[in-house]
């Protein structure tokens, strides 16, 4: 069986997804994560990725800052969009 990891998708990445939740091959690292959604899903990184946030195992991570990150087989991900608040 391949090694994979969850992503979740929350608001308007899960209506471009047509998903709430999928498996990717593990191990990735963070800084190639919207790549391969990209590939997936051509258009996602303008359009809905440039304004979430992500998590990766329950804590924020920035997919620039913390590149180098590996997200391990097992591991959970959300992009999350923004909150808006008022």
């Amino acid at each position: 069986m391949p090694e994979t990891f969850t992503i979740h998708y929350f608001a308007t990445a899960s209506q471009y997804t047509s998903k709430n939740t999928e498996s990717l091959p593990a191990p990735l690292k963070l800084s190639a994560l919207f790549g391969e959604l990209e590939q997936r899903y051509p258009g996602i990184v303008p359009k809905v990725l440039s304004t979430c946030g992500v998590s990766l195992n329950g804590e924020y991570v920035d997919a620039e800052e913390d590149g180098e990150v590996v997200i391990q087989a097992g591991g959970e991900v959300a992009v999350i969009p923004p909150v808006s608040s008022g």
